[in-house]
């Protein structure tokens, strides 16, 4: 794997970054408290261009490997810079974001059967907007691409793909440096210019490196499990509610840490334990015979099914206790 693509990377990021927070702070959109939000005074958002400043130049040592991505990216991050300042209606933003995801399948993975291609972009369009849902407290998304795509580097760079290690790394690299000012008390939030392209990167290594055998399919949900789980299984229960889904809401699990007094700091620290320790086990799993891969994996899901179970009980006490969420 060479380095030059990550530390363009980091270096791309840090000078973005920091222009964002000085000269360029005073262009960026606000982000206001609203009914979603967890934050009280308004702060910056779209810093998140720090992020896709990185993506895109650790992408130039596999050009034109990488073109595709690249392209992907681009779109997504400009879309979503216009909905950061304006706002976009949600059938143009879903429509947009399922046409890259079916747009890559096509370019970047030809080979697989069309119905393989057509579920491929179901969960890549999946992975772009749950990523998005989970972007709403100090340091947790950026987190969760320090350490998915660190996991992502090392089972790229296990299998002997170079190229994608080295693109992986550059993108936890470039998480790495956002987080440093998104880490409450955030000076800069990372938007939907920075979360939009991370969940797309996220589905989209995840199938590559599927594709193209380097892991089995199990293990991109494993990496992203905190998030994956958080956003389905809140999607899931405020549709079988008949709640209006696809409204802002204060409901996944990370929003009742904080609303319960966890405070924003300590639940992304929790959250981080949980992330590294995902990753920890699909990279050992990977090296398992099937009974030992399986009653690993079976042993972490259990983990953190009870993990859940523990804050739907601590959270069904605070409302009952007539709590006032902050």
């Amino acid at each position: 794997m060479s380095w030059t693509g990550p530390l363009l990377a980091l270096l791309a990021s840090a000078a973005t970054l920091a222009w964002l927070l000085g000269p360029g702070r005073a262009r960026l959109p606000m982000d206001r408290p609203n009914e979603r939000s967890l934050h009280q005074v308004p702060v910056p958002r779209s810093g998140g261009l720090a992020v896709v400043a990185g993506v895109l130049v650790a992408c130039l040592p596999g050009w034109p490997t990488h073109a595709a991505l690249a392209a992907v990216v681009l779109v997504l991050a400009a879309l979503s810079f216009a909905d950061d300042w304006r706002g976009m209606p949600i059938a143009l933003r879903f429509g947009v974001h399922a046409a890259c995801a079916a747009a890559f399948t096509g370019f970047a993975l030809p080979a697989l059967p069309l119905p393989v291609q057509v579920a491929t972009a179901v969960l890549i369009a999946w992975a772009i907007n749950l990523y998005n849902f989970m972007d709403g407290s100090d340091g947790l998304a950026g987190g969760m691409a320090v350490f998915g795509f660190g996991t992502f580097a090392a089972a790229f760079a296990i299998a002997g793909d170079g190229a994608l290690a080295g693109l992986s790394l550059g993108i936890a690299l470039a998480s790495a440096v956002f987080l440093k000012a998104n880490f409450h008390p955030a000076r800069i939030f990372l938007g939907d210019v920075g979360s939009v392209p991370l969940g797309f990167l996220a589905g989209a290594l995840g199938t590559a490196g599927v594709a193209a055998g380097h892991f089995p399919a199990w293990f991109p949900f494993v990496v992203f499990a905190p998030f994956f789980v958080d956003a389905t299984v809140t999607l899931l229960r405020r549709m079988l509610r008949g709640e209006r889904f696809w409204q802002a809401h204060r409901e996944h699990y990370y929003q009742r840490l904080v609303r319960m007094g966890w405070g924003h700091r300590r639940t992304a620290l929790v959250e981080y334990a949980v992330m590294a320790g995902g990753g920890i086990v699909a990279l050992l799993a990977l090296g398992l015979g099937p009974r030992a891969q399986v009653a690993l994996l079976v042993s972490w899901a259990a983990l953190l099914a009870m993990a859940m179970a523990a804050v739907d009980r601590r959270w069904r006490h605070h409302l009952a206790a007539g709590m006032s969420p902050p």
